[in-house]
């Protein structure tokens, strides 16, 4: 077995072997706080002493402290090099920045994990891992205990913060398989957990979905607070389906009806790297959007490039309106407008953003499309889905937004004239 610098093995008067630290000669004549000692006959203990206490102290007084300021890099083949070797990698990259802040916690929380022998999960060596070992650290993670106000122990299931991180942790290892083939093991001990979304005997907890009139509602309400940005975003995130990170963090105003292609809009998803062209019209020329179409004019009128939707409010510090999303991809500060203008609408409190395309989706389900035309919409990828080619999506894209329409104005019609039709959103802001 390999020892690290300046330990050494020996046999001991009881036939056995044992483990002693011994610094060099002129170390010793030249002062060194570091003594000789023995480390005992267990080889793991010995080698943990040795590299992480008895080695950078001595390098520490060598360097004269210099190396007390650089990190110490991993041991190569543990689960901390893994990580190394992920982030290194250009699919690491190819993340976006959301899920790589989620990733990073994962991955520190099963590596910081401190196991019974008190050594941290990260510093093991990945060979020696097993699936009892991987689903015994996740059963630890999964529950965590603390004392409250009173002193009394208390435990509380985390139970979506430790499934993600073993997705983090085995997306991290099949990475790492592919880059260093021959270090990491083929088995991936973090596939096939058999991970559970809730406990067992516990609730389906059901997305909060928005309705079109609470829509309505709260577009009424956000330009009665003057956040006509949100009120927009809001009727965009409906029809379009967007996540709230594409709509206020890719979004820009040149992708809406460019010279090159002046009856579509481009679409990116950010989650999974996708781009699609939305139709805006149909064969007969005829607008599929028409209230979402005269707000984005009139905002293309007025925002020259950049991201489209920004704060209607000016900033102290920029004299002109700052993106809603920060440099971060942080969306709290839109969040808590969001939340007031629920509040001042008068709509559920457990409603958000994202209830607005739940909504969407809703309403494209109760049109009767077709998976296949819920699909091309939300660009969900499926592995039974047949490739899509571009001349069949934009037949989907109009019949779904067709269907939608009618369904909508079905709706309306049923609602005997209690809920006001968008229309007159759009008609009273072009009076304003």
């Amino acid at each position: 077995m390999k020892l690290p610098r300046y330990c050494r093995q020996k046999s001991l008067k009881n036939g056995r072997r044992g483990y002693f630290f011994e610094p060099p000669t002129w170390a010793r004549n030249e002062g060194c706080p570091v003594r000789a000692e023995a480390l005992g006959e267990d080889y793991a203990t010995a080698l943990n002493r040795t590299k992480n206490i008895l080695l950078p102290a001595f390098d520490s007084w060598r360097s004269g402290g210099l190396t007390d300021m650089v990190p110490a890099s991993p041991v190569p083949g543990t689960f901390d090099w893994l990580v190394g070797v992920f982030k290194a990698n250009h699919r690491w990259r190819e993340i976006d920045f959301k899920t790589q802040r989620s990733y990073d916690q994962g991955l520190a929380l099963f590596a910081n994990h401190e196991l019974n022998d008190g050594s941290r999960a990260g510093s093991k060596q990945i060979a020696d891992f097993s699936k009892a070992f991987v689903d015994a650290v996740y059963a630890n993670l999964l529950v965590v205990q603390y004392k409250d106000a009173d002193g009394n122990i208390v435990k509380r299931e985390r139970r979506r913060f430790a499934n993600a991180a073993m997705t983090a942790c085995r997306r991290a290892w099949f990475v790492g398989q592919r880059a260093q083939e021959t270090k990491v093991p083929a088995i991936n001990p973090f596939s096939r957990m058999g991970l559970k979304s809730r406990a067992p005997g516990q609730a389906l907890r059901e997305t909060p979905t928005a309705t079109w009139e609470e829509l309505v509602a709260f577009r009424q309400a956000a330009e009665r607070l003057g956040y006509h940005s949100i009120a927009t975003a809001a009727l965009l995130t409906w029809e379009w389906l967007q996540r709230e990170e594409h709509i206020f963090g890719v979004f820009e105003i040149e992708h809406y009806r460019p010279k090159e292609r002046p009856n579509s809009v481009r679409i990116m998803h950010p989650k999974n790297g996708e781009e699609a062209w939305w139709p805006l019209v149909d064969e007969n020329s005829v607008l599929l959007f028409p209230e979402l179409m005269a707000e984005l004019d009139a905002l293309k009128d007025s925002v020259a490039s950049g991201l489209a939707f920004r704060r209607d409010h000016a900033h102290r510090r920029s004299p002109t309106p700052l993106p809603w999303i920060t440099e971060r991809k942080d969306l709290r500060y839109l969040r808590h407008v969001v939340k007031k203008i629920i509040i001042a609408a008068g709509l559920r409190n457990e409603l958000s953003f994202t209830s607005f395309r739940h909504g969407g989706f809703t309403e494209g389900a109760d049109s009767d499309l077709t998976d296949a035309e819920l699909r091309a919409a939300g660009r969900h990828r499926s592995r039974l889905q047949l490739p899509t080619y571009a001349k069949r999506t934009r037949k989907q894209l109009i019949v779904a937004a067709k269907k939608r329409r009618e369904e909508r104005a079905r709706t309306t019609l049923l609602s005997e004239g209690v809920l006001a039709p968008h229309s007159s959103i759009v008609s009273s802001n072009r009076h304003a």
